[in-house]
């Protein structure tokens, strides 16, 4: 039972309502939800399932009230809402101070230098007192348990996991009947993972406010909501809720149902396609080697900006990358595996040591892969980012698997191969920055793909993807590995480093190095 309105420091959990509400975003063929018929009953904990693509983020970004109407010019576009949305009564951008909203990745939560700006910043925006503000901060800093941080301490010092919860303290700070997350866990290490989880249910008994979350992976969280939602793609004649019930009745009699869907039902790992018998530890010509580097969690700024020396917080890595050779890098966060992934893909300059190209890689451009010109970096080494929008440049879905082929005079034969393979055809002339996160990173898994590299670096390639689309990825990547292509992936996925078969590097948890 939820606590009294007066028991939660003044939260009144919220209700949602909607009938038949639909929605297609502008320059879309296809809604990204329709007909959608659901109650939450306030201080209601539902955990929304479904596989990629079903509108589960379009939903929770519209009970939020910050769905957009753009088009591909970035002006007013041709959306398209039916049916209605409504957050007590009332439609979302009424009830916007009523909502939280939480999303995936940790570092674009953060908008202030300091811990307690960040968490005022947006009761500030809400107009609460300044007196009142403060001790929302202290109250929520403690409720998810950060209380021991100054509010001077510097948020770029924080873990994912810290960075995550200080999203949620923010939030709390709001006092929202209606908390939203959207996959708060997807791109966090097992520990990160458990402090979200945790901070989540704490303040949830507090506070007795309504929670909607999505996740691909059901089993952290099934324990902690009453009810399981389960979407599918919108279409015409179907309804867009599959499933709905209590969470061991939905996942015990419609696990086949669920598996089929591409929902990661606890105990599910999809099948994928074997390697071919190659040894993981030795496999083709060394393409890349990375000697004596220190790794940095702050990357270098840009030149013209006043320089801080970076603080290492790894010294001494050493890796080799070789032809057909899938190569792990795995560890906590904060320990500075994305860094090393850059570095290592010539995008960020060693802060000592070095990353050296043989002449396999490198065909006449040099050993230093920092040193190499846009052209000659793309069609040698891919790198899809842990965020996918920063590595978009146009405003249609073809277009972006066009401007690596176009750009370096290449053929464009892949590229129908690629929109069938990841599961993209349908999404031609869509805007990228309209599709759900798992869309998203398949697209930029495959605009890397189209300029054919002979080293992919992948941070972390399957966050947002539903079972199906995993294991079609994870199939796809071993069938370039068995085709000599080297595969470095980032990521907190043991499944996924399984499937592909290869090395692990194992970055450990350290404090910076003192200087």
């Amino acid at each position: 039972m939820a606590p009294s309105q007066d028991a939660a420091g003044g939260v009144r959990p919220a209700a949602v309502t909607a009938r038949g509400w639909g929605w297609r975003h502008a320059g879309r063929a296809k809604p990204a939800v329709h007909a959608l018929d659901l109650d939450i009953r306030p201080g209601e904990r539902v955990l929304l399932l479904g596989p990629s693509g079903a509108g589960k983020s379009t939903l929770l970004h519209a009970l939020a009230g910050v769905l957009g109407d753009i088009n591909d010019d970035g002006e007013a576009g041709d959306a398209d809402e039916s049916g209605s949305l409504l957050v007590d009564g009332a439609p979302p951008r009424e009830r916007r101070g009523r909502s939280g909203l939480m999303q995936q990745d940790p570092e674009t939560q953060v908008v202030l230098s300091r811990v307690g700006d960040d968490v005022a910043f947006g009761a500030e925006n809400l107009a609460v007192p300044r007196d009142a503000i403060w001790a929302r901060v202290h109250e929520a800093l403690a409720d998810v348990g950060l209380s021991q941080l100054p509010l001077d301490h510097p948020t770029s010092a924080l873990s994912g996991g810290q960075k995550q919860r200080l999203a949620l303290a923010g939030i709390l700070a709001m006092r929202p009947g209606l908390i939203l997350l959207d996959e708060p866990t997807a791109n966090l290490d097992p520990d990160g993972v458990l402090e979200v989880r945790d901070a989540v249910a704490r303040c949830l008994d507090k506070t007795g406010a309504t929670l909607v979350v999505v996740e691909h992976r059901v089993s952290v969280w099934k324990d902690l909501v009453d009810r399981i939602v389960v979407l599918q793609p919108g279409s015409a004649s179907d309804p867009a809720v599959l499933l709905d019930g209590p969470p061991d009745r939905v996942l015990s009699e419609a696990r086949a149902m669920l598996t089929a869907a591409g929902v990661w039902v606890p105990g599910y790992v999809p099948a994928t396609r074997r390697r071919s018998g190659i040894p993981a530890a030795v496999t083709g010509n060394l393409l890349l080697a990375a000697e004596d580097l220190a790794v940095s969690r702050e990357r270098p700024r840009r030149k013209g900006f006043r320089k801080i020396p970076p603080v290492p917080v790894q010294e001494g890595v050493a890796a080799q990358v070789r032809a057909g050779q899938a190569l792990a890098v795995t560890g906590p966060n904060g320990a500075g595996k994305s860094t090393f992934a850059l570095t290592l893909a010539g995008l960020l300059e060693p802060v000592s040591g070095k990353v050296s190209a043989a002449v396999d890689l490198s065909r006449g451009a040099g050993i230093d892969p920092y040193a190499w010109k846009a052209e000659q970096l793309i069609s040698r080494v891919g790198t899809v980012f842990q965020e996918p929008e920063h590595q978009f440049v146009t405003g249609k879905v073809l277009d972006e698997l066009l401007f690596g082929p176009r750009h370096l005079g290449h053929g464009e034969d892949r590229v129908e191969e690629l929109l069938e393979r990841l599961r993209l055809t349908q999404l031609v002339d869509a805007n990228p920055y309209t599709l759900s996160g798992g869309e998203k990173r398949r697209l930029s898994v495959a605009t890397v793909l189209a300029a054919s590299p002979q080293v992919l670096v992948l941070d972390e390639p399957t966050f947002g993807q539903d079972a199906n689309t995993w294991a079609e990825l994870a199939s796809f990547l071993s069938e370039l590995l068995d085709a000599g292509t080297a595969v470095v992936s980032v990521t907190h996925d043991a499944e996924f480093t399984r499937a592909l078969a290869g090395a692990e590097l194992r970055m450990a948890a350290t404090e910076p190095v003192a200087p």
